[in-house]
């Protein structure tokens, strides 16, 4: 009976052994698959690189299916990482179409799509608006999906495709720039968009650019899009004749830019005012000021090479031509870098871009047209 009690005991010993080295070994399977999954993420960049983005969004990506090819060759030695770095998340269809609403473009425009992945921002504008496009990509594998996409769509026409650096890419031909990179990069691109022609829309999917602030901005659902226009300079002193009710008078401005916004003061008759509403959009200025005989001059005009043009009104309705003439060179609009200068030309003159019209513009262009003969 003794023999029988020992011999259970120890058969209960054993299984409990047993048992216990079989979730041992369990739980170091287990240990090894979650230690190296760290080193399995790492070695896939493209993995690391959408977490960061669903991460950043706050929101899932669209299923692989969805989004562009990877590029499985290396980039060449010296080529820009934050050019590299630009988003590869297809930008879908009501996205692409509010993106070329913001811009107003239409079959006047060369648009230019930097980081242009499938091409379909750039064949959109053709497609459905009539413009010429032309899209910029590091990545050889997407510049030719665009151009096979182009094809497809019947616009390969008026859209081109090419491999380049984002950074140093020739705008000069744009009057509209579209763009989803990243925050970095967008930000780098800035002075290059600062010196594009006066006029120049820009639209960036999901980032700003810094303290150049938009002149609107748009959501469907979590997705922004930013658009701004390329301001002319109208910094510097001008100078001008005003007719008052005495008769005509000699009057100044002097106006300092940022960006497109303006701070400018009007000195008239021995009084020196500060400007009212005053700012930028394009090529077109508009501002106020309180005149000697107490009547408010709201002014809209254009910028033109060493003149500013356009019309001058009151509340009551009375317009008249508005001419005014720069002393002096104009100094860098304020928050461009050093060294950089907007390209010349504007709204209205050959191959300029045009922008969106300020309200007053077209009394401001009869008007000028009249000061002008």
């Amino acid at each position: 009976m003794k023999g029988a009690q020992e011999e259970k005991a120890m058969t209960k010993s054993r299984c409990r052994r047993d048992l216990f080295r079989a979730c041992r070994a369990a739980a170091a399977v287990a240990l090894g698959l979650f230690a190296s999954m760290p080193a399995a993420r790492a070695a896939d960049p493209a993995s690391a690189s959408a977490s960061a983005i669903q991460d950043d969004r706050g929101g899932r990506l669209p299923p692989a299916d969805n989004r562009a090819p990877p590029n499985d060759n290396r980039p060449p030695p010296g080529s820009d990482p934050a050019a590299r770095a630009a988003l590869r998340v297809a930008t879908s269809d009501p996205l692409v179409t509010r993106m070329l609403h913001l811009a107003q473009i239409d079959e006047s425009d060369t648009l230019v799509d930097l980081g242009s992945g499938d091409g379909r921002i750039a064949i959109a504008a053709a497609r459905e608006f009539g413009a010429r496009a032309r899209g910029i990509d590091s990545d050889p594998n997407l510049v030719e999906l665009a151009r096979r996409n182009a094809e497809q769509a019947g616009v390969s026409g008026r859209v081109t495709f090419e491999q380049g650096d984002l950074l140093s890419a020739d705008l000069s031909s744009a009057t509209v720039v579209t763009m989803y990179l990243t925050q970095e990069i967008t930000l780098r691109l800035r002075s290059a968009l600062l010196a594009t022609r006066p006029g120049t829309r820009v639209v960036s999917r999901e980032f700003r650019m810094g303290d150049w602030e938009p002149e609107e901005s748009s959501r469907i659902g979590l997705r922004s899009m930013y658009l701004w226009v390329v301001p002319a300079n109208a910094g510097g002193d001008w100078k001008l004749q005003l007719q008052q009710s005495s008769g005509p008078i000699d009057a100044m401005l002097r106006i300092r830019q940022r960006f497109q916004m303006l701070d400018g003061r009007v000195s008239l008759a021995g009084v020196e005012t500060t400007m009212r509403e005053a700012r930028m959009l394009g090529d077109q200025v508009h501002f106020a000021f309180t005149d000697t005989d107490g009547a408010l001059r709201i002014v809209d005009a254009r910028i033109e090479p060493g003149r500013m043009i356009g019309a001058v009104a009151t509340r009551d309705g009375d317009v008249a031509p508005f001419l005014a003439e720069r002393v002096g060179e104009a100094p860098p609009i304020e928050g461009m870098p050093a060294g950089a200068t907007s390209a010349p030309g504007a709204a209205g003159a050959p191959g300029a871009a045009h922008a969106p019209r300020a309200a007053g513009a077209a009394g401001a262009d009869a008007a000028g047209a009249a000061a002008n003969r």
